[in-house]
């Protein structure tokens, strides 16, 4: 049986979301995850943690964005957590109002929405926790 939990810590700099790629090519990998199942999660992973580091911790390099990944009961559970204030994802605009179809940013949450089987926010004094879900 593979190791069934996972851990990263980056700073906040976009030029990281390199080394959290890697780390999802690592443990899928070792999970045993089909390409489907891994460009679903390259996918949703990436965008939960540039909006941790952009939106969220602004990309002050001082803050930490981690990561934190395991397998309970057949699903894989992905916790993408920030330094950040937090945010209501209410009141995020839809990307697909005819409104937003043509702005650059916005697609993020509802890409991860539609790719994982179930997407929640936990919003603490400590930051947010984006909690991705995948059934394997």
């Amino acid at each position: 049986m593979p190791e069934t939990h996972y851990h990263i810590e980056i700073e906040s700099d976009p030029n990281n979301l390199i080394t959290v790629e890697e780390f999802v090519n690592y443990f899928a990998k070792d999970l045993g995850l089909n390409e489907e199942q891994l460009a679903t999660l390259l996918l949703a992973v990436t965008e939960a943690t540039t909006n941790a580091i952009i939106h969220a911790n602004k990309s002050n390099q001082s803050k930490l964005v981690k990561v934190d990944v395991k397998v309970e009961n057949s699903k894989l559970i992905i916790k993408v957590i920030d330094e950040g204030k937090g945010f209501n994802p209410s009141e995020i605009p839809d990307p697909t109002q005819p409104e937003n179809i043509l702005k650059d940013s916005g697609r993020g949450m509802y890409l991860m929405k539609v790719y994982m089987d179930d997407l929640k926010y936990n919003v603490t004094s400590e930051g947010t926790e984006t909690i991705l879900t995948m059934n394997i």
